[in-house]
């Protein structure tokens, strides 16, 4: 795979990748940039819970005809001096239908220790919540 990123001024850059959409992507305005696009850091985020969606979609999908939402909602924490890479990384996964707790668990760890390029390529700990129906699961 190969993505290739090309600067359009001041801190601004669009990636394409191999499946030929644009991603826009710029600084903040305390970075010198814009704000005109979502920023690399948001996009590791939104790629990491992209990922496990899929995963978790392929997984269940003898159940999607019952889910009527899946959301995720994914908190970095960075180290305060540069590189501010991500040390930690907590991901909720809002899910609303009728389906087994069991099985969105499952899923999601399926996605994690399987199939998840993007965690996999992470050194941050990653973990997991689940809420479903409205109700915020444990582990079990």
């Amino acid at each position: 795979m190969i993505v290739t990123t090309t600067w359009t001024g001041g801190r601004k850059f669009t990636a394409k990748g191999d499946s030929g959409y644009d991603i826009k992507m710029d600084a903040t305005p305390a970075y010198g940039g814009m704000g005109e696009g979502a920023t690399p850091t948001e996009m590791l985020l939104a790629s990491l819970a992209g990922c496990i969606g899929i995963d978790v979609t392929m997984v269940l999908n003898h159940f999607l005809d019952k889910i009527t939402k899946i959301e995720f909602i994914t908190d970095g924490t960075r180290k305060e001096e540069a590189p501010k890479g991500y040390t930690a990384i907590h991901t909720t996964l809002v899910v609303d239908g009728d389906i087994d707790a069991k099985k969105v668990w499952r899923a999601i760890d399926l996605s994690e220790e399987k199939y998840c390029s993007v965690s996999d390529s992470l050194s941050a700990k990653i973990t997991y919540d689940v809420v479903l129906n409205g109700e915020k699961l444990t582990r079990g």
